[in-house]
């Protein structure tokens, strides 16, 4: 059984709006999570690391005001520390965030999204 499109995303940003009405437009259907109100588990977090090709890069928002203020260089701490810093601060996750069991989009990426997309379409047909 494939596990559903999870889509972790924040009301007032811009790129999930664009995200969600991407994904309603070519019925992908989604289990919408508010990154704030429902952040990530710990488990769930490695689960999103795992899927990286770029590693705790590909997900951390630096350019965010929340991680310029906490003056911190990531590269010095474990990845326990890393976890749970983004499961106290999910606003230092980047956003939209697109997971399912083999497949993860940051951000809002129509190119990505269009692969995704294939791909659902492809098991849907078979």
């Amino acid at each position: 059984m494939e596990q559903q499109l999870t889509f972790y995303s924040y009301p007032s940003c811009t790129s999930c709006r664009k995200t969600k009405h991407w994904l309603k437009a070519h019925q992908i259907e989604f289990n919408e999570r508010h990154l704030f109100r429902e952040t990530p588990t710990r488990e769930e977090l490695k689960y999103i690391l795992s899927l990286t090709t770029e590693g705790i890069d590909e997900i951390l928002a630096t350019r965010s005001q929340t991680f310029k203020n906490l003056n911190l260089n990531i590269e010095e701490m474990t990845v326990n520390e890393v976890l749970e810093l983004l499961i106290e601060k999910p606003k230092l996750l980047r956003r939209p965030i697109l997971v399912d069991n083999k497949k993860l989009v940051i951000g809002y990426n129509p190119g990505e999204l269009l692969k995704l997309s294939k791909k659902k379409t492809v098991h849907q047909s078979a």
